[in-house]
């Protein structure tokens, strides 16, 4: 997403640009180094299983205060912000409500997966690999940028249609997969499982967007270690997460209150919160105060590299950021059609 006003792109002098360029050095955070480094991160349960349930607890608490962007959009952003910078392997987290005719026309990515998860409305998206169609709320876009890709992503306004309400979620991908092709994987709201706990009439339910719970497993496969689940609890009630040791994890909460492991403190909605990541902890457990609680719950393997962040472009050198500059100048390496494909939905 973002992205209606790239023509900054255009060759006005590369030097110039590093002086806007961000560092963000997230080395501070180490792979794990347990079993769990050289095990399929796909195969986890068994382990976490052997484990005692140990939860993690609340590092950080982050409001997100809803904002206008660009004509007709409000967003709640926490990660990416000011406030929470620094959150390996996540680079920003977007609550967003997009109102009549806003939208984010053809823009460029390289280096970093987008997750678009639809709550409410549908929306219809475009790109330069010949992809179309449209996420309908309850479903979710896996869209791995790769070496590079122009989209364009329009809410839809037409007449019976809720206002499109969801979030966007940026991943960023290992080095090694940073030149991959490409690629998507998409799953309507029939295509995502769900775990229930305690079972169908319980008061808890677990969309699994990616990854596993409670022996029910997603069938999207992210490059890179990237679990994203959508809770909802329709009674007040408490439920333990298994989450690989040493893994990034949070949990943004959108509708009620919750409470996380032992600690009574309410934690109100629109609240990104961090939970810790020691090497004993098998998990989190968190307790729903309200009736009809919702809250995203997303884990992700930290990764040893730096980050150079420009606009949607995410690598790990300025001069990795300047060969990508260059690459989308000159129509190459991913950028092919940078300059001469133009979307339907972005140009209607």
């Amino acid at each position: 997403m973002r992205g209606s006003s790239f023509s900054f792109f255009l060759f006005f002098g590369v030097l110039t640009i590093f002086s806007s360029i961000k560092l963000y050095n997230s080395s501070f955070f180490k792979k794990p180094q347990s079993i769990l480094a050289t095990t399929d991160i796909n195969d986890t349960s068994e382990l976490n299983m052997s484990i005692s349930r140990v939860s993690r607890h609340v590092v950080k608490k982050v409001l997100a205060i809803e904002q206008s962007e660009g004509a007709g959009a409000r967003v709640r952003r926490s990660i990416g912000s000011m406030n929470l910078r620094n959150l390996t392997p996540f680079l920003m987290l977007d609550h967003f409500r997009i109102g009549k005719g806003a939208g984010f026309p053809d823009h460029p990515h390289r280096g970093q997966a987008t997750v678009t998860y639809m709550l409410q409305g549908s929306s219809r998206h475009e790109d330069s690999a010949g992809h179309k169609g449209t996420i309908v709320a309850g479903g979710v876009q896996w869209m791995c940028a790769g070496k590079g890709i122009i989209h364009a992503e329009m809410p839809v306004h037409d007449e019976g249609h809720p206002e499109p309400v969801g979030f966007q979620l940026w991943v960023d991908l290992p080095k090694q997969f940073k030149l991959v092709d490409p690629s998507y994987q998409e799953l309507g709201p029939e295509g995502i499982p769900t775990a229930y706990p305690e079972g169908p009439d319980g008061p808890v339910s677990i969309k699994v967007i990616s990854g596993k719970s409670h022996g029910v497993e997603s069938p999207v496969r992210p490059l890179g270690g990237c679990w994203f689940f959508h809770v909802k609890f329709t009674k007040k009630g408490t439920f333990f997460q298994e989450i690989p040791a040493g893994w990034t994890t949070f949990a943004y909460v959108f509708k009620g209150g919750v409470s996380v492991d032992e600690d009574p403190t309410r934690l109100e909605s629109y609240n990104t919160l961090v939970f810790s990541s020691e090497s004993d902890q098998s998990g989190v457990s968190i307790t729903a105060l309200d009736d009809e609680t919702e809250f995203i719950l997303v884990a992700g393997e930290p990764l040893d590299q730096t980050v150079f962040q420009y606009g949607p472009f995410v690598m790990t050198t300025k001069e990795e950021i300047q060969g990508t500059l260059l690459d989308y100048q000159l129509g190459r390496n991913g950028f092919e059609k940078a300059h001469t494909w133009k979307s339907e939905i972005g140009n209607q």
